[in-house]
């Protein structure tokens, strides 16, 4: 069922090595389902090729293993399975649920259980991140449940390929697992394989194509629905459901009513019999992803409609069937006067979305950004998380790295994620992570292409695999998630220096996002690249365009004044204490000054240096991070797989000329800007 695993591709973090714990032991599965079939064929296959056996009946050797459903374990099997069982009895821990399962360890026998298949499954993939330490001292069982119900891809691919965006709109490793220039790639194993590598860090949700739906795409859901179906059927054996990407103006495009109006009855009619064929094709199809009137996307604007209205009439058609929809607030105008300083595209998803609060179906979940603007380097949280109670909230993040670095740039991004999932607000000690596991969980733009690494950088692959180990417990470090992730991914154990190995690994990677701010866009103020790819150093890239991104930098000061007592009143969206500690200068956060303030390059933050001498030192500093990270990684030849080590040392020498170019650049801008020179004498150019 799981079939070989593809050859010409990286094994990420599943390779051979990492099921030896399993594999090297007798094994006993027990339960039915199309995802204990598929545990078994995992430990049939890891057995296989590390000597132990498996089997699903109780007759045979006695198992060290046995990973068995709550409702067989009364049908035979070692006395060790009914104790693991009066375990979960004794801690009185309630029902493990849809994927949760519990681990425990009587004897010499290690014991999975689990409600549910999908329990099952994600408990095998836990033993396997354990390895020998699952088969060491006894202990009672622990349970393990996913703090979200839903832990989301999203994939920006392109059924044909884009004129501008290409493949992949936002993809950085090559072309679509997917899609071929306007067909099905026909190379199910790479699918099935990634199907593997998501279920085995917690994914349990994808989105198969772009949120701007063109033409072709629109077609996935009715003529050329096979595609999606043939796409599902790779990721059903590892408890994945399948979503698509749909554009607002289906019934137009697809049906040529005259109308998408969400209150028409003809077109309410034909979402629901499009529907209806979509569940009969795809029997567990997740639902929708909508982006709408946002970025030129169609959507009830149109017809004098507000996001609830449109959003509810897709949520109608789903509900028979179990279905929700992804309804996007990445909703502003991109088409702003520059010098209207009044308009602010940070405040434009709290203006439309708050005041809706209460009117979506339960099975809406209106997808946020994490941030008010798009993914940069670093960003406030969005207010929006909070101001919606009555809502599902989805928070978004984006694992691709438009923004930082596009996996030329080594950048791990769990550390950012973990500071925004613990953001707490106000005095009841909610967090933006209560308030995803409330009902929405966490969606994330994929960073996956047909690279033979999947992420272009191998080193990116810690981004997609803490993604998805955060969304199941957010509670997790993100030293700990780079532990998982280098253990399994490079099994230092297996080279001729393991301590080498990690610790230069995380030199490199631990603080790695914070480097990469530290050379390009400061102190929050964000957008400094080049405009279309968003790649590189271009100050004033968007200064004068209509995307409203601006930084405001002139002779006296620089950042945006989003105050409320002088500003676009941005601010005043968020609750206490957060609406007075961002509204002024003394009291916001260095990180982003400039996001919230305009204030002069003599300014003193709180480190003691001023806002221009802090612009000068952190890119310097930044710069000779990266070098050092060079160096760092030269020391592991021999240690790493020869053609990882090659990849890697291409992508760092162009991250440190483009580290260059943004100190070069960005330097000497705010000294042109301010007249300021550099304390320490350094050229400013």
């Amino acid at each position: 069922m799981t079939g070989p695993a593809p050859t010409d591709v990286h094994p990420a973090w599943l390779p051979s090595e990492v099921f030896r714990a399993i594999g090297s032991r007798h094994c006993l599965v027990r339960g039915e389902g199309r995802l204990v079939d598929t545990v078994f064929a995992e430990v049939e296959r890891a057995c296989a090729e590390h000597g132990g056996s498996v089997r699903r009946d109780t007759e045979g050797p006695p198992p060290a293993l046995v990973l068995a459903l709550v409702a067989a374990v009364g049908d035979g099997g070692p006395a060790e399975l009914d104790a693991a069982l009066t375990d979960l009895h004794a801690v009185d821990c309630g029902p493990l649920g849809a994927e949760g399962y519990a681990l425990a360890r009587h004897g010499e026998v290690t014991v999975l259980l689990a409600d549910q298949p999908a329990g099952l499954l994600h408990g095998l993939f836990h033993l396997i991140r354990l390895g020998e330490a699952a088969f060491g001292a006894p202990h009672v069982a622990q349970p393990y449940r996913p703090a979200m119900d839903r832990r989301m891809l999203d994939h920006w691919d392109n059924v044909d390929v884009h004129p501008v965006m290409g493949q992949v709109e936002r993809g950085y490793a090559g072309g679509s697992i997917f899609w071929h220039d306007g067909r099905p790639r026909r190379d199910r194993a790479r699918v099935r394989a990634y199907a593997r590598l998501l279920a085995a860090c917690g994914i349990n949700a994808v989105a198969v194509n772009n949120v701007n739906v063109h033409a072709t795409e629109a077609r996935l859901l009715t003529e050329r629905l096979d595609d999606v179906a043939e796409i599902a059927d790779e990721f059903r054996p590892y408890g994945i459901r399948v979503h698509l990407s749909v554009t607002f103006a289906a019934p137009v495009v697809l049906a040529g009513l005259p109308t998408a109006d969400p209150l028409d009855d003809a077109v309410r009619a034909w979402w629901a019999e499009t529907t209806r064929a979509v569940y009969a094709r795809i029997p567990d199809f997740g639902g929708y992803v909508v982006k709408a009137d946002s970025e030129g996307q169609p959507g009830p604007f149109s017809y004098g409609r507000d996001h609830a209205d449109g959003a509810n009439l897709l949520a109608e058609a789903l509900a028979p069937h179990g279905g929700v929809v992804h309804w996007r607030a990445f909703v502003y105008n991109h088409r702003q006067d520059w010098r209207d300083r009044s308009t602010d595209r940070a405040r434009a998803a709290f203006d439309h979305f708050a005041p809706l609060d209460g009117r979506f179906r339960d099975n809406v979940i209106v997808q946020v950004k994490h941030g008010p603007l798009d993914f940069q380097t670093r960003e406030p949280v969005s207010p929006v998380i909070t101001a919606m109670p009555a809502t599902r909230m989805a928070v978004e993040f984006q694992v691709t790295q438009e923004y930082t670095g596009q996996q030329r740039h080594v950048c791990y991004l769990a550390p950012w994620w973990s500071e925004v999932l613990r953001f707490g607000w106000g005095d009841e000690g909610r967090t933006v992570a209560d308030v995803a596991a409330d009902g929405g969980g966490l969606v994330a733009v994929s960073n996956v292409g047909d690279d033979p690494f999947w992420t272009g950088h191998p080193l990116a692959q810690a981004n997609l695999y803490a993604f998805g180990r955060l969304a199941w417990d957010p509670r997790l470090r993100p030293a700990e998630l780079l532990d998982e992730w280098i253990e399994l991914t490079f099994h230092p154990e297996t080279s001729a220096d393991p301590d080498l190995l990690r610790r230069t690994l995380h030199e490199i990677m631990d603080d790695s996002w914070r480097t990469y701010e530290r050379y390009t866009a400061p102190l929050g103020v964000g957008f400094m690249v080049r405009p279309g790819h968003h790649y590189g150093p271009d100050v004033d890239g968007y200064e004068y365009t209509p995307w409203g991104t601006y930084h405001f930098a002139d002779r006296d000061g620089v950042g945006v004044d989003r105050t409320r007592a002088s500003g676009t009143g941005y601010t005043g969206q968020y609750p206490r204490p957060w609406s007075r500690v961002y509204e002024s200068p003394v009291t916001c956060p260095d990180e982003v000054l400039l996001f919230f303030h305009h204030v002069p390059y003599e300014h003193v933050l709180h480190s003691g240096r001023t806002v221009i001498q802090h612009i000068y030192d952190t890119h310097f500093d930044g710069v000779a991070e990266v070098e050092a990270a060079c160096l760092r990684w030269k020391s592991l030849v021999g240690l790493v797989d020869a053609a990882v080590h090659a990849r890697v040392t291409e992508r760092l020498d162009e991250q440190t000329r483009c580290a260059r170019e943004w100190r070069d650049q960005i330097n000497a801008y705010f000294h042109r800007k301010s007249g300021v020179p550099d304390a320490h004498g350094r050229p400013l150019y």
